[in-house]
C-alpha cells in the first residue's frame, strides 16, 4: 500500500510543478521518488521511507535550489521598452497620478505615465522617462536648466 502513496505524493508534486511557474515542488518530487523505490523492497519500513523522503527533499531543496534559480535566472533578457530609459518624452494627457490619468508620447509610441514625484504634469510639457512599472513609464518633469 505505500508504494501507492509514494506515487501519489509523487504525482501531486509533479503535476504541482507543472501548473506553477517557479520551482517549487520538484524536490519533494525527488524525495518521494527516493521512498517510493525504498518502499518497494523494504514496505515495512515506514519510518525509513518519511526519513528519506523528508531528509533527500531538504538535501535537494538546500543545495541543488539556489543552483537552479541562479540558472533558472542568470539571463535577464532587456526588451525594446528598455530603449526609453533615459529619453525625452511629450505628455499628450495631463499627468494624475490621484486620477490615475496620464499619457506620453516616446520615440513614436504612446504609453500610459505616472509622475515620479506624484505631483500632476500639464499636457505639453517634456519629460524624462525614468522607469518602467508594467506598462506604465515613470517620468518626471526635465530641469528647466536644461
Amino acid at each position: 500500500m505505500t508504494p501507492y502513496i509514494w506515487l501519489a505524493i509523487m504525482l501531486f508534486c509533479l503535476v504541482t510543478e507543472a501548473i506553477t511557474p517557479q520551482l517549487t515542488t520538484i524536490w519533494f518530487a525527488a524525495g518521494a521518488l527516493i521512498a517510493l523505490l525504498v518502499s518497494l523492497v523494504a514496505p515495512t519500513l515506514l519510518w525509513l521511507h518519511i526519513v528519506l523522503f523528508l531528509s533527500v527533499s531538504v538535501v535537494l531543496l538546500l543545495f541543488t535550489r539556489p543552483l537552479a534559480h541562479k540558472f533558472l535566472n542568470a539571463k535577464k533578457v532587456p526588451t525594446n521598452a528598455d530603449r526609453v530609459l533615459g529619453q525625452e518624452a511629450l505628455v499628450t494627457e495631463e499627468i494624475n497620478n490621484l486620477l490615475e490619468t496620464g499619457l506620453v508620447s516616446v520615440k513614436g509610441a504612446c504609453w500610459s505615465a505616472r509622475s515620479a514625484d506624484g505631483l500632476p504634469i500639464a499636457k505639453n510639457e517634456i519629460v524624462i522617462v525614468r522607469a518602467i512599472e508594467g506598462v506604465k513609464l515613470i517620468v518626471e518633469e526635465q530641469d528647466s536648466s536644461n
